[in-house]
């Protein structure tokens, strides 16, 4: 039994597939997800064979510590940004040994949020080796804390998902 709801073990299981299939690894570099977008990979068994390695950085400094994220773009950009976002997910990349590495940070609330960064605003990125890059951002709204938590979850496996059918 899945730690997970039904349809986020069914996302994990294609990737887990998609991924083993063509030889293909995953580092993920969380923030507001804390760590269950490897944990939804991870409860899927084979997944050994795939997940290289997780970042948590929920904060800024650790963001900059354990991924590169520059100074500059946290002052400028903010933490919740696509450009945080697009460094994390290279920072990632580079430090693991992996194919793909997925990134997202994000203000899952209650509070946190503000008028030009609401509460469910998440930005999320994808990179690959080969070059390939991909973001989204997301105005999930406010689902509640595990809502938008869940929510990009199953976004950040969809990019992994289209990246790892992209990937050769």
């Amino acid at each position: 039994m899945s730690l997970f709801p039904a349809d986020i073990e069914a996302q994990a299981r294609q990737i887990i597939e998609i991924y083993a299939q063509r030889r293909l690894t995953i580092a993920t570099a969380e923030s507001c997800t804390g760590g269950l977008i490897a944990g939804a990979l991870t409860d899927i068994s084979g997944s050994s064979a795939v997940v290289d390695r997780g970042f948590v950085t929920y904060s800024n400094q650790a963001k900059r510590d354990m991924l590169g994220v520059q100074a500059a773009t946290l002052e400028v950009y903010g933490a919740v940004s696509k450009q945080t976002a697009l460094q994390m997910a290279k920072g990632a990349l580079m430090r693991s040994g992996a194919s793909v590495a997925v990134a997202v940070t994000g203000i899952a609330g209650p509070g946190g949020g503000s008028v030009d960064k609401p509460v469910g605003l998440v930005h999320l990125a994808a990179v690959g080796k080969a070059g390939q890059m991909m973001h989204r951002e997301m105005r999930y709204g406010d689902l509640g804390r595990n809502g938008i938590r869940l929510a990009t979850v199953r976004t950040a496996l969809e990019l992994l998902r289209e990246l790892g059918q992209d990937a050769a």
